[in-house]
């Protein structure tokens, strides 16, 4: 039989996660973000999930052809834009919008021949400073691309740097305001964050940008979870107990000896290692779901396999299901993004980090 580990996408959940995103902002529209093969989950598998969304964004021509391939003709948005002259073909031939956010791609464009207008997205570096016109360059940006008969249609956006903490999002939303005053265009502002945080920037924006939340992991964990924003596990990581073992007070576990039994324990061993994607760095303490119950990881992570805690769980054995994160059978949600902050990371990296080896199931 195969190695038991599993990677199950629950479809149900994903279109759940989209209309809560909806009904944070009914007024606009909503961009499925679906870069890094739509957070590891796979452009493919999710697309059902999600075709519910007005349009899809995502990073590169690659992952436009694939949502293309999958029968879908409305809006795709390069979140990045074109990397060089001969992509603009491509986004004529398969309809893209694009995102412009140098002066490199406005003259990629001027030099370009096309019969089609294109339909681009202007980027503002509100305070991210990573890509973007500076608000004091933005009008003339926009001038340049208003005056080419290469560009239809220019939409206004920009990208916060703290919408998910304290600092919050108002210093680059007035700075966004200003410069755009009186400048026509859809505007698109929020991402998963300021979306279920910020109301003011949901009002402003004719498009959002939902990424992280449609796929169960809450933006500003662990002031809210998951639950607190009634979104559900996208991703359900699975596996099963392949051994156990009985060791006294002062015995250690794992690579490096660096758990010690403080009693007498019983271990579990999991398939699932950091070669299916588990963090390595993942402490002792971790939390881990064996037949629904919650319980603990010990010891090293290693290449192809895990250690937990079953010393509480008598029931549990070889054969016993594990739920590394996600829903487990009984019902029970372990959120990823509990796990991530044991190891000192976010949903967003487990999710992407899934390896290829990892079978994965779709679930409607």
């Amino acid at each position: 039989m195969p190695r038991p580990i599993l990677a199950t996408i629950h479809l149900a959940a994903l279109q759940h996660n989209l209309e809560r995103s909806r009904l944070a902002a009914p007024e606009a529209k909503i961009w499925a973000v679906v870069k890094a093969n739509a957070y590891g989950h796979g452009i493919e598998r999710v697309f059902e999930g999600l075709r519910s969304a007005d349009g899809f964004a995502l990073l590169d021509l690659d992952e436009a052809q694939r949502i293309r391939a999958l029968g879908w003709r409305g809006p795709v948005l390069l979140l990045e834009g074109v990397f060089e002259p001969r992509d603009l073909e491509l986004c004529s031939r398969l309809e893209l919008w694009h995102t412009v956010h140098c002066d490199e791609q406005i003259d990629m464009l001027a030099a370009c021949k096309t019969q089609l207008g294109h339909h681009v997205f202007l980027k503002m570096n509100s305070g991210m400073n990573r890509l973007g016109f500076t608000p004091e360059r933005y009008r003339s940006a926009w001038a340049r691309l208003n005056a080419l008969p290469q560009v239809d249609e220019i939409s206004l956006m920009t990208h916060f740097s703290d919408a998910d903490g304290d600092k919050g999002i108002a210093a680059q939303m007035a700075c966004f305001t200003q410069a755009t005053r009186d400048l026509p265009g859809a505007r698109s502002l929020c991402n998963s964050a300021a979306t279920l945080r910020h109301a003011d920037a949901v009002a402003a924006s004719d498009w959002i940008r939902p990424g992280i939340s449609l796929y169960g992991s809450a933006p500003d964990f662990p002031t809210h979870d998951a639950t607190a924003w009634t979104i559900q596990p996208g991703m359900t990581l699975s596996s099963k107990i392949i051994a156990t073992q009985a060791i006294s007070k002062g015995d250690s576990v794992g690579y490096g000896s660096k758990f010690s039994a403080p009693h007498p324990m019983r271990i579990g061993v999991v398939a699932c290692g950091y070669a299916d994607g588990y963090p390595r760095v993942a402490p002792t303490g971790t939390p881990v779901l064996v037949a629904g119950a919650r319980t603990q990881l010990v010891g090293r992570v290693s290449m192809d396999m895990i250690t937990v805690d079953l010393t509480a769980l008598p029931d549990a054995g070889v054969g016993s299901e594990v739920t590394l994160w996600g829903r487990a059978s009984n019902g029970a949600v372990l959120g990823i993004d509990e796990v991530a902050h044991a190891a000192g990371t976010l949903g967003y990296e487990l999710m992407c980090a899934l390896a290829q080896r990892v079978p994965v199931k779709v679930q409607a």
